[in-house]
């Protein structure tokens, strides 16, 4: 790779340093209204590493007459997001006295929006990191999204190709397609985490936990300001709140830019919308109904635990009503099921995405008529896009190495002395970034404090490869990459 490629991705990754080190007076500006002066120190020292950091990697300037090509892109995604998460955790080593596994960990984990957590006692702990953990949610959200519409396609590893709509996939007369999106996207994204804490506000919430929760919900990254998560608040209005942010934050950003362009109806007439919330809705009537039988609850209340908690892992938010591991095999079984479905494809969510699996199943169905009519011209379109060659390829790819990596990952872990439900859950949970896995150690009740370093390692490395569809971290790894 040429050295000044390479320069202008250090140039933009300066960039990012800056808007990170900008990102920290965040917590520093919470802690003075909490009279807490005291405690600002920390993060002023991680802005000013930071800043410095940011600056030394811009100060020669940006390299003219240099353009990044699509194979560019790859490295710039990867190294983005991992430079940004090694700075993320100065402000968890400097206040929580941490190792600097457990705070890259924790960066890691905030910034791909997971919700996995080694840290305890959230009740308690100062104002300025609880803000900063969710603002490495809702800034790791907002990047994703950008990443989804605007580099994926191009590289042929998303699947928003699929999702363009007439709306948005108009040529604007007056500026770049690229730059209205952008702007229509951080318009929705800002303005639906302003509405999720007036309305965690409104239902019962404090001011400060509402911004907390908001931003981890429209990220559906799952960090909360207590270790019981939404168990904390008893108001029904809390958690129905939680779940519409949470579907908010499911669906595909494209479609809001096609709703605040005119198209009202983009959203419901989408068939990976149709088909995300037609499961969601399905689980939470047959798992809210088994729930009431086996409880004491009332019909609604059972309705609503199930559904605050299903919702949590489909969207792969991490949000917890409860520890659901406690309510049987079939819930386990079941929940484990939710977390590699995921949300919808150019949303904040994780998993498999449901585009996936209605497009194979589209597939099986001709692959099923064709055996019945072999002569047949079988006619195979989803959202009204004719699905070729290269979309097939690239999901069938990706299913692969989803499958494959959870299971090389589980392998590892249990190597490093896990047992194979912690292990196996762990690299489940990580790669799709649901956060809390299953069993006692990393379930919804426990956190990932008590691993060996190296599994932790290992699980950050699932939270990058699922948060970057796997694929844009592994063309990294071949040699002919880097060639010339």
């Amino acid at each position: 790779m040429a050295w000044p490629t390479l320069r202008l991705i250090a140039f933009i990754n300066g960039i990012f340093l800056i808007t990170l080190a900008i990102g920290m007076i965040g917590p520093m500006f919470t802690l003075f209204v909490f009279d807490r002066a005291t405690e600002v120190s920390p993060f002023a020292w991680a802005g000013l590493i930071t800043f410095i950091a940011g600056l030394s990697m811009i100060a020669r300037g940006k390299p003219q007459d240099v353009h990044l090509r699509p194979r560019d892109m790859y490295l710039l995604t990867v190294s983005s997001w991992l430079t940004v998460c090694v700075f993320a955790a100065l402000p968890f080593m400097f206040t929580q006295h941490m190792s600097y596994t457990d705070a890259f960990f924790e960066s890691m984990s905030g910034i791909t929006a997971t919700g996995a957590t080694v840290l305890t006692g959230l009740d308690d702990m100062s104002p300025g990191i609880l803000i900063w953990r969710s603002m490495l949610h809702w800034l790791g959200g907002i990047g994703f999204i950008a990443m989804a519409v605007a580099i994926l396609p191009m590289l042929r590893i998303g699947g928003m190709r699929l999702f363009q709509t007439e709306s948005s996939d108009r040529s604007d007369k007056v500026m770049p397609r690229s730059h209205m999106v952008a702007k229509y996207m951080a318009v929705a994204y800002f303005g639906i985490s302003v509405l999720g804490c007036l309305a965690f506000w409104l239902a019962g919430m404090n001011f400060f936990d509402a911004i907390n929760h908001a931003m981890s919900a429209i990220s559906t990254g799952g960090f909360s300001t207590s270790d019981l998560s939404l168990a904390k608040w008893t108001q029904p209005a809390v958690h129905w709140v939680a779940v519409v942010l949470m579907i908010l934050g499911s669906l595909p950003f494209v479609l809001y830019v096609s709703t605040l362009r005119g198209n009202f109806s983009a959203v419901l007439n989408d068939q990976q919308v149709r088909g995300f919330l037609g499961i969601l809705i399905s689980v939470w009537l047959s798992m809210g109904t088994w729930y009431y039988f086996t409880t004491d609850l009332h019909w609604l209340d059972a309705l609503r635990h199930v559904a605050v908690n299903a919702t949590s892992v489909m969207t792969t938010t991490g949000f917890a009503l409860g520890d659901y591991s406690l309510w049987g095999g079939f819930a386990g079984m079941l929940f484990f099921y939710l977390g590699f479905i995921g949300g919808c494809s150019g949303s904040t969510a994780g998993g498999l995405k449901i585009f996936r699996f209605q497009v194979a199943y589209i597939l099986l169905k001709a692959n099923l008529m064709q055996l019945v009519h072999p002569r047949a011209v079988i006619k195979q379109q989803y959202n009204h896009h004719r699905l070729d060659e290269d979309i097939v390829r690239s999901i069938l790819t990706f299913s692969f190495f989803f499958t494959i990596i959870i299971a090389v990952l589980a392998l590892a872990l249990t190597l490093c002395g896990l047992d194979w439900i912690t292990a196996l859950s762990g690299a489940a949970s990580t790669l799709s970034g649901v956060g809390p896995g299953m069993g006692p150690i990393i379930g919804p009740a426990g956190t990932y404090a008590s691993l060996p370093d190296m599994a932790k390692w290992l699980l950050t490395l699932g939270m990058l490869m699922g948060r970057l569809e796997i694929l844009t971290v592994l063309v990294l790894l071949m040699p002919a990459f880097w060639r010339h």
